[in-house]
């Protein structure tokens, strides 16, 4: 067994799709390789390296959001659970979920839609302008552009969800909206995506936000 320490291996394993990308001349902008690589680490995937889209300085404009305490809201527990509580602490911030409110429940039954839909309103309620993590429902996605109609904006989004069923279109209409009002975004387009990629993308934000990428900066050791 090469490394056995989990700093040593995700220091290893970090070099290693350092060393792919290149070998794939797959380039990547400096100011995205550190969430790049960490979908890539979470996914062993190398197509995020081409299916990420970032608005302008969306990696900036989300580092200086969570710095601020920002909270962070996801569609699924999958992907709350999956978001670095050292991050968090350091930063201020913490991180919430509604999909298992009594209040959303009641609400999507109401208007005939999806929880992930009603989840996204209850957030606005509840916390807005947060960062906005969807990893699962593109009915989330639909749900934040109507919001951005009405001038209700996120700090940041963050929309990668995945599945077959109007993945697609979500994902390209809150990406024109984010461009069209300059909400820094990233999405990962076409089918692709899950809880396990908002929650990669989240960390990678955190830990630039806490000066983490290395592992021995999150207590690992």
């Amino acid at each position: 067994m090469k490394h056995s320490r989990p700093a040593d291996i995700e220091r290893t394993s970090m070099a290693i799709i350092a060393e792919e990308l290149r070998q794939r001349g797959m380039q990547v902008p400096p100011d995205q390789e550190a969430v790049v690589k960490r979908v890539i680490h979470t996914t062993a995937d190398f197509e995020y390296a081409e299916n990420l889209v970032f608005t302008k300085n969306a990696v900036s404009l989300g580092v200086a959001a969570l710095r601020k305490g920002t909270p962070i809201v996801t569609d699924t527990n999958m992907a709350k659970a999956g978001i670095s509580r050292p991050g968090l602490e350091k930063l201020g911030s913490h991180v919430m979920c509604f999909m298992a409110d009594p209040a959303v429940a009641q609400r999507a039954e109401a208007q005939g839609t999806t929880r992930a839909a009603a989840a996204m309103e209850q957030a606005a309620q509840v916390c807005p302008g947060a960062v906005l993590a969807i990893g699962n429902a593109p009915t989330a996605l639909f749900a934040i552009a109507r919001q951005m109609e009405r001038g209700q904006f996120p700090a940041m989004l963050i929309g990668v969800p995945v599945g077959f069923v109007n993945v697609e279109e979500a994902k390209e209409q809150v990406l024109a909206l984010c461009r069209r009002f300059e909400v820094p975004a990233i999405l990962a387009m076409g089918r692709k995506g899950g809880s396990n990629v908002a929650a990669a993308i989240c960390n990678a934000l955190l830990y630039l936000a806490g000066d983490m990428l290395d592992p021995a900066d999150r207590g690992w050791q």
